[in-house]
């Protein structure tokens, strides 16, 4: 959750920081401490992530997604150019409760790009965008602030919020893909301990995606009252 201050300093900024501090620390801490008690319990069958969401795709008539290793950790997702997810080794491997919600997650994303969500298209579309906003928008408000050019210090504040309206487009994909990740593993006769344990562990990541959307948000709120009181 980058915080990013051209302005000078006073109060509101302060409290931004904090609020944006305490957020990232407590959200971070609660996915890793969630995420490493449930890839501590094995789903009772044995099954990898890897199968369990080749399972799920192939239960939702999903075919020809590809699944591939990617280094890190928590670095799973779904990659619509490649039609692949990419599951951490853990994850792919790992036959666990957190293992299975993720790969399921991630599998729930392909499902979206299968079936033509449209939230999910709508973010797709604004990539580029946010692509293009996330790299200029500060450059173009320093500009227009050491210049006293206030149409350039609006068009930064425009194309910020185009990263935050991806941003809050974000968060009912993540949720919807969530949702069909919990829908499969009760389904598919999951008992109630892994169900619940994999709801914790989305759950948690979900936060950590709600708390980057408050505080992007409250930053555009903060750029929008200096910006007003500069006018």
């Amino acid at each position: 959750m980058p915080l990013y201050y051209p302005m000078g300093f006073d109060s509101g900024y302060l409290l931004l920081v904090v609020v944006s501090l305490v957020l990232g620390f407590a959200t971070q801490h609660y996915i890793d401490s969630t995420y490493k008690r449930w890839s501590r319990v094995p789903v009772p069958d044995g099954r990898t992530g890897a199968f369990i969401a080749r399972s799920m795709l192939e239960a939702d008539g999903v075919g020809g997604v590809g699944i591939e290793v990617v280094p890190g950790e928590l670095t799973d997702h779904f990659d619509p150019r490649d039609n692949s997810l990419h599951l951490s080794q853990a994850n792919l491997s790992g036959a666990s409760v957190a293992s299975a919600a993720v790969a399921c997650h991630e599998a729930g994303h392909a499902v979206q790009y299968d079936k033509g969500y449209v939230p999910g298209r709508i973010r797709t579309a604004l990539v580029p965008v946010v692509n293009l906003a996330s790299n200029v928008w500060m450059i173009v408000l320093i500009v227009g602030i050491s210049m006293s050019f206030a149409g350039l210090v609006d068009l930064a504040i425009i194309l910020f919020a185009a990263s935050v309206l991806f941003q809050l487009v974000t968060l009912p994909v993540e949720f919807d893909a969530s949702r069909r990740a919990l829908a499969y593993l009760r389904t598919a006769g999951f008992d109630g301990e892994v169900v619940a344990g994999a709801r914790k562990v989305l759950t948690a990541a979900a936060l950590t995606y709600v708390a980057a959307a408050l505080v992007s948000c409250l930053q555009l709120l903060y750029l929008l009252g200096v910006s007003n009181r500069r006018d």
